[in-house]
């Protein structure tokens, strides 16, 4: 099936959409992949990502290394549509209390930072951390979506022209079509 845009809506001249689908069939400037610290990319969207890509971007980031939490890190993307991986490390769910909340808003713009300075048009995020790392999916989307809507206020010469959350699975992609609908009143 291939990936479907369900809503969009413009920010600044800057478009958000919601896509149903499988991220490594985006067609954008980069995909955003859920990565852990050490960006070993053996289970979830990581997995996914390196199945399909081609293990040159386990290579790629092996030379990074390590990434902090709430940072990003950029590969190229093998065999994938996109041209870049963007290597978000979001943190792992312990109960709210652990400023999880701060460090998956800074993986959110650590990403769109590294796609600015590359000069990138458009980008696709996953539901970080909402995954293996256990982050609620509606306070995942919640975040998402209005650290995105809050970037792209703050930063309106940005490079990116389109931001795209392409989710999977249909409890994911709920939370965030119900975001996205009580966030914008008028959705197309």
């Amino acid at each position: 099936m291939p990936n479907k845009v369900l809503y969009e809506t413009n920010i600044k001249g800057k478009i958000i959409r919601i896509v149903h689908g499988d991220i490594t069939e985006e067609v954008v400037d980069a995909i955003v992949n859920a990565a852990n610290e050490h960006l070993h990319h053996g289970g979830g969207v990581a997995g996914a990502i390196v199945r399909k890509g081609g293990y040159e971007i386990q290579e790629e980031s092996n030379k990074i290394g390590y990434v902090p939490t709430g940072s990003a890190a950029i590969t190229g993307a093998g065999k994938l549509p996109a041209k870049f991986v963007i290597h978000a490390v979001g943190p792992i769910w312990r109960g709210g209390t652990s400023g999880e909340d701060e460090k998956l808003e800074s993986a959110v713009v650590s990403s769109l930072k590294i796609a600015d300075e590359r000069k990138l048009k458009s980008i696709s995020f996953p539901a970080i951390s909402a995954g293996i790392f256990g982050f609620p999916k509606e306070r995942c989307a919640k975040i998402l979506i209005g650290t995105v809507v809050h970037f792209l206020e703050e930063n309106p010469d940005t490079s990116v022209e389109e931001i795209r959350f392409c989710l999977f699975d249909e409890p994911t992609l709920n939370a965030f079509v119900e975001e996205f609908k009580s966030r914008f009143q008028k959705v197309s």
